[in-house]
């Protein structure tokens, strides 16, 4: 695992990192109201999160989204760990889009669906960096048995 990200990773991390952690940020700001919406929406299509106390569901999302987004902008972070922790975070949020009611046709987004099926560029991102940092330590493997 590299101890830094190379330079033509950097762009990605930073805008997806500096989106996810400005996300974040709001949800930790957020009212009484925000807490309802996001937790309201998490447990129509995870219903086992119905059991969680809305605000404190919404603050720990928050602190999560900044932790990632922390992750994808400090170059220190191994780019493998960044990959697959923005992977599994929209996986989560690629499952938002495929549970919910009226957010999609098919696979194709309705109205609605269209700011959740976005997110499955975020899987396509966090994917690529994992698949590029497996792909390059198996080559080096391959150079130097």
């Amino acid at each position: 695992m590299r101890l830094l990200a190379r330079p033509h990773q950097m762009p990605v991390r930073l805008i997806v990192g500096a989106f996810i952690m400005n996300s974040g940020l709001s949800k930790l700001k957020g009212d009484e109201g925000t807490a309802d919406y996001i937790h309201g929406t998490a447990k129509t299509a995870y219903p086992f999160l119905e059991s969680q106390d809305k605000g404190k569901f919404t603050r720990n999302l928050g602190t999560a989204e900044v932790a990632l987004g922390t992750a994808l902008v400090i170059p220190l972070v191994p780019t493998l760990l960044a990959g697959a922790a923005l992977t599994a975070f929209a996986g989560g949020l690629t499952g938002l889009y495929l549970r919910l009611p009226g957010m999609r046709e098919g696979l194709r987004p309705t109205q609605q669906g269209i700011p959740l099926a976005k997110d499955s560029w975020l899987f396509g991102i966090g994917a690529t960096l994992v698949l590029e940092e497996l792909s390059r330590a198996r080559e080096e493997r391959c150079a130097h048995p």
